[in-house]
């Protein structure tokens, strides 16, 4: 009887995801946002509906904790030539994304538009890589302002 343990998948996940937390925690040291008064922020998706809409999906690294993140989507509607911001909203809670997933690489699992009127959104994003993504958040933009559902 042999007492060497063969690795599992889950044991060589959490083992993955433990080193990938470490090695994104060193990367994203010197990427602090200390000493600025400004958020970090990164856009993570956007759709332009023909003339009328633009819309966009920006991470926000959070001031009070490195690892945390908010979602906003904004909406842009054409004005004199260039796109002006109508309305925003944030996607789930304020703060409530880690950063490291929502700005990698696969962090949206789904960003859908549509170039009608009232114009509908779907957004999922991914939670961690190891939980994988959000249930869709469903909005609709009308003339301009962001309603949800």
């Amino acid at each position: 009887m042999s007492l060497t343990r063969k690795p599992t998948r889950r044991g060589t996940t959490a083992a993955l995801t433990v080193t990938m937390a470490a090695a994104l925690g060193t990367a994203g040291a010197g990427a602090s946002s200390a000493g600025t008064t400004a958020p970090q922020t990164r856009q993570i998706a956007s759709s332009t509906l023909g003339s009328d809409y633009k819309i966009t999906l920006t991470a926000l690294r959070s001031a009070e904790d490195e690892y945390a993140a908010s979602v906003r989507l904004q909406v842009f509607t054409q004005s004199g030539g260039a796109w002006k911001e109508s309305d925003r909203v944030t996607v789930g809670d304020v703060d409530g994304w880690f950063w490291y997933p929502v700005t990698g690489k696969g962090a949206v699992c789904e960003f859908s538009t549509a170039s009608t009127e009232p114009a509908p959104v779907t957004v999922s994003l991914l939670l961690t890589p190891s939980v994988g993504c959000s249930d869709p958040a469903r909005y609709t933009v009308w003339e301009g302002r962001v309603y949800a559902g």
